[in-house]
């Protein structure tokens, strides 16, 4: 039986470098500034989107440029708890009072337990993407078709949060959270302690990825981004995979919007749109989006260099984006990653199909 080819090890310089990365994020709390800190564990919880946007687009071959919706999913699955643990027992929250809405909407009962609500920012998102992904890929829609049907879904979704004032509290978003399991939310330490978990959060995602992605399952994702027919011709469901793993991208989303709440205590639907879906994608593909330090160092990065840039100039800051896009398409198909570890991408006709190999030889043994 064929073994199949030996996984390349890491280098002792990269473990090493990958080490003192640790630690330095670690340490984190005890060097940087407050803001620094809050900005920093945000764009660590937007790291787990990143994640799942690597497995959907760089592994499965999906792009997805609606990731948005399952992160506003995840983030107002949590908003709605923590807004309910802020108002008093048989009152409605203030936006709704002051919308004229008289009794708690059914689906909002719910949310008032912590469990439930922890167990809905990660149903909530990969259920929703689960069935996008079967609507779509059942009828095998491919290509530019799954692009602009994300987008056209997460823009309906902040249209229908932008209309419904009196559920959602509308384009003011959900705000003025005060306690989450117990634990006041302004008291002194909690923004370091958040920063920890967030930091945890994102390790273990990354660790489980890992682990998925060296799978058999992972292997067949690859063999159906490189060559999705003759994966069929094997006698695989693509569908069934491709479902599965834009499930996982969705789960991930909602866990990303969940912290990220919770860090910058509000969401609102500015925060979920279809720029922010873009932004997600091409910080992905800026870091390399088949390699998973590249995909959530470049949307770290990138997120840290939105910040200040912005800052210094709002009115150039899309401009710089669009740029960083087109630079990134054209001379860096695989992002900073694949330069760093001197990745080329030869054209298609004569790329091996290294992954559809090994899952024919699989099949064959």
């Amino acid at each position: 039986m064929n073994p199949g080819p030996r996984r390349p090890t890491a280098s002792p310089v990269r473990a090493a470098l990958l080490v003192l990365l640790a630690l330095a994020l670690a340490l984190a709390p005890f060097y940087l500034g407050a803001y620094t800190l809050t900005l920093l564990g945000r764009v660590l919880a937007l790291g787990v989107a990143a994640i799942g946007i690597m497995v959907v687009w760089g592994r499965t071959g999906i792009l997805s440029l609606g990731q948005g919706l399952f992160f506003g999913l995840g983030g107002y699955a949590l908003a709605m708890h923590l807004k309910l643990a802020a108002t008093a027992k048989g009152e409605l929250p203030d936006f709704m009072v002051y919308n004229g809405v008289e009794t708690l909407p059914w689906f909002w009962i719910p949310f008032a337990s912590a469990p439930f609500a922890l167990l809905m920012v990660l149903v909530l998102p990969a259920v929703a993407a689960g069935l996008v992904a079967w609507l779509m890929f059942r009828r095998r829609i491919t290509g530019v078709y799954v692009s602009i049907i994300t987008q056209a879904l997460v823009l309906a979704f902040v249209t229908w949060l932008n209309g419904s004032q009196g559920l959602t509290s509308g384009t003011n978003g959900i705000t003025d959270f005060q306690t989450f399991l117990g634990i006041d939310l302004r008291g002194a330490g909690v923004a370091r302690s958040l920063y920890w978990v967030t930091l945890l959060v994102l390790a273990a995602c990354m660790a489980g990825t890992v682990w998925l992605l060296g799978t058999h399952f992972g292997r067949v994702l690859t063999a159906i981004r490189d060559n999705e027919n003759r994966v069929r011709f094997l006698g695989y469901n693509p569908a069934a995979f491709k479902i599965a793993a834009f499930a996982f991208g969705g789960l991930l989303s909602g866990l990303s919007g969940a912290l990220y709440t919770l860090h910058l205590g509000t969401i609102s639907p500015a925060m979920i749109g279809v720029t922010f879906s873009i932004e997600l994608v091409v910080w992905v593909a800026l870091g390399g989006r088949n390699s998973l330090l590249g995909a959530v160092g470049g949307l770290v990065l990138g997120q840290i260099a939105k910040d200040k840039i912005s800052s210094a100039a709002p009115d150039a800051w899309l401009y710089v984006m669009g740029a960083l896009f087109v630079f990134v398409v054209l001379a860096l198909p695989q992002g900073v990653a694949g330069l760093l570890t001197g990745r080329r991408v030869r054209p298609r006709a004569t790329q091996p199909v290294q992954a559809v190999q090994e899952v024919n030889d699989v099949v064959s043994h």
